[in-house]
């Protein structure tokens, strides 16, 4: 289990895919936890009223779950889109990279978390 305030984007990705490369994940599975670490990082920034979210990633069992956390009680929400529209996609990008994901509220903000199984 890894616990980072993430200032730096860059810093939380390089230590997710350290873990998992040490773990024995492939490439493109790697690559598939990266970007939705990014864009739950990025959404915590945007829109979660803080500039340092809090992210765990654990891996048990051939489990990676990776969570993020912010200061936000605001709720993520899926959207119907114009087809041409450039923001508003996270979670269906989260939905397509992941088995399963989440939001767990706090007394203060919440944490949406994401979990991908290790394929042997």
């Amino acid at each position: 289990m890894c616990t980072l305030n993430t200032p730096s984007l860059a810093l939380a990705r390089q230590s997710l895919r350290d873990a998992l490369t040490r773990s024995g994940w492939d490439a493109e599975t790697i690559f598939f936890a990266e970007l939705a670490l990014a864009e739950l990082v990025v959404n915590a920034w945007r829109h979660g009223k803080t500039a340092s979210p809090v992210v765990l990633l654990s891996l048990l069992d051939g489990t990676l779950r990776v969570s993020v956390s912010d200061e936000s009680d605001v709720l993520p929400e899926r959207h119907q889109l114009p087809d041409l529209a450039t923001t508003g996609r996270g979670l269906q990008l989260i939905e397509g990279l992941t088995h399963r994901w989440g939001v767990d509220t706090q007394e203060r903000g919440k944490t949406v978390w994401y979990e991908l199984d290790f394929a042997v």
